[in-house]
């Protein structure tokens, strides 16, 4: 049976349209003014703004599994609260261990997600190694639905050189994949945690003051000069400060096609958190680490000017109790991540749209038209469209609530928005057609599939 929703605000990307919505088999079927009932089943939504549904480009879920700092979010609980929040697709990052074959990372992932996810699902795949062996393999990644992926300049475990990121950037860029980098100086850090630590800062007021600002903007510089020369658009991750956006600005300016991710925390949270009483600001502690308050301003501008391309999460849910706590007496120690999956929707749109900061507009094509685009499933998801997928958030923009642990779905111990007064709500999110989430309540679960995606899909041209 097919379902009309009624009397909304339709989130289209030349405006706001006042108009219904038929949707059957999975998909938009039509869209338009005062549609006819039908047989269709109606929901009335007026008052309510229609978003096509929120992708999430950045997420860590079972990180670390099955080692005393493994993240508290699992496949289940983790996608249980995106999609509450109104998420409806994340996109996960499968690392393989070293030495190993990309297939098995994707095997790995799939194992973890297939048939326990309660949105849709697609994974990055990290690049450890590079080797003619991982080259090979490209090929079958993309057969898979893989078209995105990420290399790291710092951390010894993770990172390449800057030989291996040029070849890395063009063997993707071959097969119209677009890779994203973890922009810190690795030898910096390195140096900083050194320098911090002799001087016994030992607390986790130290974890910022070991990466500054320029340890991001020095490793973006560096990445897209590798990038120039490869000749081919890459990502930036999780992009924090000022002068990083000033780095990616001076080479836009220069002709060069570039894209920007940033995270609700570099918008709405500043580096006064590291001076919290106790222990409690391990909770923040995070890569790169929370910013200035001019660096959040910058953001804002920046967003608003439509130079910020995607927005995830970097959910990476280490409890603060037995995980945090490792770190009590280094804070080096201290496992770097926190969450956010369930609450970016609502956080971008009390301090974005409610505070008159950005768009509704604006709003989905960061969260939700940008992210598909990027990562070749646009037009399937990230717009409503005739022929799209019918992943749908009914958003009531009238709701007041305030954030806190005991009302998140998300499964970790803290939230670093407690108290947060918000305004808005997914009232009823729908996947692939079928309503899952009901006045704010997960009603259905492990509908999600797995997103085989296509090549990128490049709209900044140089």
């Amino acid at each position: 049976m097919s379902t009309l929703i009624q009397n909304g605000t339709l989130v289209l990307p030349t405006g706001l349209t006042k108009a219904d919505l038929r949707i059957a088999d999975g998909k938009i079927t039509e869209i338009g003014p005062c549609l006819p009932l039908g047989d269709s089943a109606p929901v009335d939504a007026a008052g309510k703004l229609i978003f096509p549904g929120f992708i999430d480009t950045h997420t860590h879920f079972e990180m670390n599994k099955g080692l005393p700092n493994e993240t508290a979010d699992d496949w289940v609980t983790g996608t249980r609260a995106a999609v509450v929040g109104g998420t409806t697709c994340v996109l996960d990052f499968a690392e393989p261990l070293r030495g190993c074959s990309l297939a098995s990372a994707l095997d790995t992932w799939h194992g973890r997600a297939d048939g326990r996810a309660s949105c849709h699902y697609s994974f990055h795949m990290t690049i450890k190694d590079w080797d003619p062996r991982i080259r090979a393999e490209l090929k079958d990644m993309t057969a898979a639905g893989i078209t995105s992926y990420k290399v790291y300049l710092a951390y010894d475990n993770l990172r390449v050189s800057d030989a291996a990121a040029y070849e890395v950037i063009r063997a993707v860029g071959e097969e119209g994949g677009v890779l994203g980098c973890h922009c810190e100086n690795g030898d910096l850090v390195t140096e900083g945690i050194r320098a911090q630590k002799a001087a016994g800062h030992m607390g986790p007021s130290a974890h910022p003051r070991s990466r500054p600002p320029l340890v991001e903007a020095e490793a973006i510089d560096r990445w897209l000069s590798i990038a120039e020369l490869a000749g081919y658009p890459v990502n930036i991750v999780h992009l924090s400060t000022r002068r990083g956006l000033e780095v990616a600005r001076a080479a836009r300016s220069r002709g060069q096609e570039l894209y920007i991710e940033s995270c609700p925390q570099y918008f709405l949270l500043n580096e006064s958190k590291y001076q919290l009483p106790g222990f409690e600001s391990a909770k923040f502690v995070l890569s790169p680490p929370l910013r200035a308050a001019a660096d959040n301003a910058a953001l804002w501008e920046a967003l608003a000017a439509g130079e910020v391309d995607t927005m995830g999460t970097d959910h990476c849910s280490f409890d603060y109790d037995g995980v945090k706590t490792l770190g009590r007496d280094d804070f080096s120690k201290i496992p770097n991540g926190m969450p956010g999956v369930e609450h970016r929707p609502v956080l971008m749109y009390t301090a974005g749209v409610a505070a008159g900061r950005i768009t509704a507009v604006d709003m989905a094509r960061v969260l939700a038209e940008n992210p598909a685009r990027l990562f070749g499933m646009y037009p399937h998801k990230g717009v409503l469209a005739v022929g799209s997928d019918a992943d749908i958030v009914v958003w009531d923009p009238a709701a007041r609530w305030t954030i806190s642990v005991e009302n998140q779905t998300q499964n970790v111990d803290y939230t670093p928005y407690e108290g947060c007064s918000v305004q808005g709500r997914a009232e009823s999110v729908y996947l692939s057609g079928e309503r899952v989430v009901e006045g704010g309540r997960l009603v259905r679960e492990n509908r999600g599939g797995f997103v085989r995606r296509g090549p990128a899909q490049f709209w900044r041209k140089r």
